[in-house]
């Protein structure tokens, strides 16, 4: 907004504290107090909800891909056909075959629940998600028939086991014999230890070698699922739909979306409704701002007066209230933002602050799926809430400069 230089002057002199008015100031002082606290509150909130998902997105999809293509009844037959027939589909980045099954470990005397994941040695090496997440041991040491396995960080602390442990994996279904089913159990050592820091995934994930899983689980030459990625995971459905036609005999396709329905849809119900709630503290401080300048046009009721006389339009009063409504908006977002963006990147140490201060955990790996608190600002929504805010300041400002640009002189200066 442009000032003339005597709108600027008077501006200036309004916006800062004059003696006894020490209320008023202190009224926008909350104003701008509660503009900057909603907005740092906003960015925080939908930077970290953001993160959330990205985060969750990356390790889940890097783990089970963007697609599966699951045999029935949990077999794929002839896989080495639909895996050729998966590379060979427009779009499709990768295809890994896979064995998954929920199985039992050992180990001390301790027993957990585990999901075994059998992978060509290639894959296993080449995986991101994998690769890069290893804390202890290598996965160079998973080859056929090594009896190496590496297992997720919480299922190592929950037995005990580190690398070089011996783990005890059951199998239930095991050989029938005459007198029942006997349980198939397979000693392996553990020669890595990952942390993906999806919690789910670490406290159960135990990966080998194709052929160490084949095994152990007796499915011959069989396998579970196919994992798929394409170049576009929003358009999965479509580039993968050739394929479960070709497949639909033997196999069904399961994409992202409906493998982790619930999970993405309860993130994206809150985040929206997050975003809606935290959005009445920027309308409540746009109250406070409408509250401020009427005082302050209360208070210089007179000084608008003898400014009329001298000349000055309505627009130009209007104008100076505008401003200083303004002001204290833009101030507040830029501050807001700023705090924000710096509790964002010391996010962890304010969290084991808070945690220290308060005796509690505040994010449980358990319940929260990740082991540590993301962020993802995104440059759009930071805009929104910049103009969304800015925009609730300008509102705030029209009533009290309407009041003080129809202030009438000759009332007010009747009896000076």
């Amino acid at each position: 907004m442009i000032l003339r230089p005597y709108e600027r002057t008077i501006f200036k002199r309004y916006l800062l504290p004059q003696r006894g008015e020490g209320f008023i100031f202190v009224a926008a002082a909350f104003s701008f107090t509660a503009v900057m606290l909603g907005v740092a509150a906003l960015v925080i909130v939908m930077s970290v909800m953001n993160g959330v998902r990205a985060d969750l997105f990356d390790k889940i999809v890097g783990l089970n891909g963007h697609a599966v293509v699951q045999g029935f009844g949990g077999r794929l037959d002839d896989w080495q056909g639909v895996l050729k027939e998966a590379k060979a589909t427009p779009g499709v980045v990768s295809a890994t075959p896979l064995i998954e099954q929920p199985l039992l470990a050992t180990f001390s005397g301790r027993v957990e629940g585990v999901l075994v994941r059998g992978m060509t040695v290639p894959d296993i090496r080449k995986n991101e998600t994998l690769g890069g997440k290893v804390l202890q041991g290598s996965l160079n040491s998973l080859t056929p028939n090594s009896g190496n396995i590496a297992i997720g960080s919480e299922l190592a602390r929950n037995l005990g086991a580190t690398v070089g442990s011996n783990l005890t994996i059951i199998n239930p279904a095991g050989r029938s014999t005459p007198f029942g089913t006997v349980p198939r159990e397979i000693s392996y050592r553990v020669s890595a230890v990952f942390e993906i820091g999806v919690y789910d995934f670490d406290k159960a994930y135990v990966v080998m070698p194709m052929e160490d899983a084949q095994i152990l689980l007796l499915t011959g030459d069989q396998i579970g699922m196919i994992e798929v990625k394409v170049t576009d995971p929003d358009k999965v459905g479509t580039i993968l739909q050739p394929l479960a036609e070709k497949v639909a005999a033997q196999a069904i396709i399961s994409d992202w979306r409906s493998m982790n329905a619930s999970l993405f849809e309860a993130l994206s119900v809150e985040r929206v409704a997050m975003f809606v709630i935290l959005s009445l503290i920027i309308l409540v401080a746009s109250f406070n701002i409408i509250s401020s300048l009427i005082m302050l046009v209360r208070a210089k009721t007179r000084d608008m007066a003898i400014l009329r006389t001298m000349g000055a339009p309505r627009d130009a009063v209007m104008r100076i209230f505008m401003a200083i409504g303004l002001a204290i908006g833009v101030s507040g977002t830029l501050v807001g933002m700023a705090l924000g963006f710096a509790t964002l990147f010391f996010r962890q140490g304010v969290l084991r602050g808070v945690e220290f201060l308060t005796g509690q955990q505040l994010w449980d790996p358990s319940i929260r799926f990740l082991t540590e608190l993301p962020s993802k600002p995104d440059p759009f929504e930071i805009t929104l809430i910049a103009v969304m805010t800015i925009l609730f300041s300008f509102l705030a400002t029209l009533y009290p400069a309407y009041k003080a640009a129809n202030t009438d002189p000759v009332q007010v200066l009747r009896y000076e």
